[in-house]
């Protein structure tokens, strides 16, 4: 399993064979003997990997002191590779750029890359492969061809937190299962589908110098006590797509709609909030995991209240997977719940949240629970799908004049028979 669940056996096959060979060694001389102990010890900690108890993020440093260059570092090499960026996804995105439409013979979209981050944030690359051949990972978005100013503009983002697998797979669901070419004949669709690879492929929240990427939007912004969501440092990350959006897509000065596609998973009590306690070095005063929501739920930002909308892809995604329900307090992650499934926080720009970076009047972060005993990783994926289309409908019924409204009452004649 990708999802931080010790594989015990492994780890002690492992030892037992490092072992063997370190014993053997020490026969033959004390200085082989020393260089098999540190193979041992390299191959113990890359067996063990991310589910170590050795290594578990919260048992490096020291308590109460915040991380420095050394803490960081450890937990750097200690998270291992788990699954490939330049193999494993970035061909399938690259191939997005070939796809045809069926009935016209043209080509929809375009892949443009829009950056490159150095696999190790010092830069350079590095000897076991788990970097591209240059030592930087290629960022990549799917772009409309036949953009123009007269539709709507729509930014999806998926993998801002790369461990979040059906972000990625969901952006990737709706680029390939036909729902993306048949609406970018009415809106402007740009898709970043793997924000960020680093944490992809080691199946991490962070970036590779311990930011949380979504709290990286703005760098500048107030930092609150106590409160659950607070904007953290630039990363390589978030300064890439930032620059994309002013640069190359500077052109767009209104964007209608930002779709961040994220998980809740079991591993954000686990690992991730110990982690971050341990890295600012805040002593954990004990009072126990936080309570992970079964099910999907939204996250809106106050400052742009669409109730209409966010009824919508809930009833969109409750006919692929089931809901969250709200806590004995009337909440959903210690927030309040406006509606059913929805939570709201302050303005996901002041917060460095990647859905408040285009300011578009129609923004959310989607959460599914991929680990719930209810949901497969297909169901997770469609419910990201699923949102979409209910951005599609309910924008489509509240233009009512305008340049758009021809086109607007075209999609909505029609909008009955699209498929999730």
């Amino acid at each position: 399993s990708f999802r931080t669940k010790p594989n015990h056996s492994n780890v002690q096959t492992a030892f037992m064979a490092c072992t063997k060979d370190a014993t053997l060694m020490v026969s033959s001389s004390r200085r082989f003997a020393t260089a098999a102990v540190r193979i041992a010890m390299t191959s113990i900690i890359a067996s063990l990997g991310r589910s170590s108890e050795a290594y578990h993020p919260s048992r490096i440093g020291t308590a109460g002191t915040p991380w420095g260059a050394e803490e960081f570092n450890l937990w750097r090499e200690t998270r291992p590779k788990l699954r490939c960026y330049a193999t494993g996804l970035v061909p399938r995105i690259k191939a997005l750029g070939e796809v045809e439409c069926g009935a016209t013979g043209a080509r929809p979209f375009e892949v443009v890359q829009y950056g490159e981050i150095p696999h190790h944030p010092n830069g350079g690359g590095r000897a076991d492969g788990t970097g591209t051949d240059d030592g930087a990972f290629p960022l990549y978005a799917v772009r409309s061809i036949d953009w123009s100013a007269d539709k709507p503009s729509v930014f999806i983002t998926g993998g801002v937190h790369g461990y979040e697998t059906s972000g990625v797979e969901g952006a990737m669901l709706f680029l390939t299962g036909g729902s993306a070419a048949r609406y970018a004949a009415d809106f402007n669709i740009l898709v970043a589908p793997c924000v960020s690879p680093w944490g992809y492929e080691r199946i991490q929240r962070w970036t590779a110098s311990g930011t949380d990427p979504n709290r990286s939007f703005n760098p500048d912004g107030e930092v609150v006590e106590g409160r659950s969501f607070n904007p953290e440092a630039a990363t390589d990350e978030s300064a890439a797509l930032i620059r994309f959006l002013r640069e190359d897509m500077g052109h767009v000065k209104d964007w209608t709609c930002h779709l961040d596609l994220h998980e809740t998973t079991d591993t954000d009590e686990t690992e991730f909030r110990p982690a971050k306690l341990a890295r600012d070095g805040i002593v954990d005063k004990g009072n126990g995991k936080g309570e992970i929501p079964d099910g999907f739920y939204l996250v809106q930002d106050e400052t742009s209240p669409t109730p209409e909308w966010f009824t919508a892809m809930i009833e969109a995604v409750k006919k692929v997977t089931h809901i969250a329900p709200a806590d004995p307090d009337g909440k959903i992650i210690g927030e309040a719940v406006s509606q059913e499934g929805v939570i709201t926080i302050p303005c996901k720009k002041s917060l460095g949240l990647c859905a408040g970076v285009t300011g578009a009047p129609y923004r959310t972060t989607t959460e599914v629970y991929p680990d719930s005993p209810s949901a497969t990783p297909e169901q997770c994926n469609r419910a990201q799908v699923a949102c979409k289309r209910a951005l599609w409908i309910i924008y489509l019924q509240s233009c009512e004049e305008g340049p758009v409204a021809i086109w607007c009452m075209n999609m909505i004649a029609r909008s009955s028979g699209m498929a999730e």
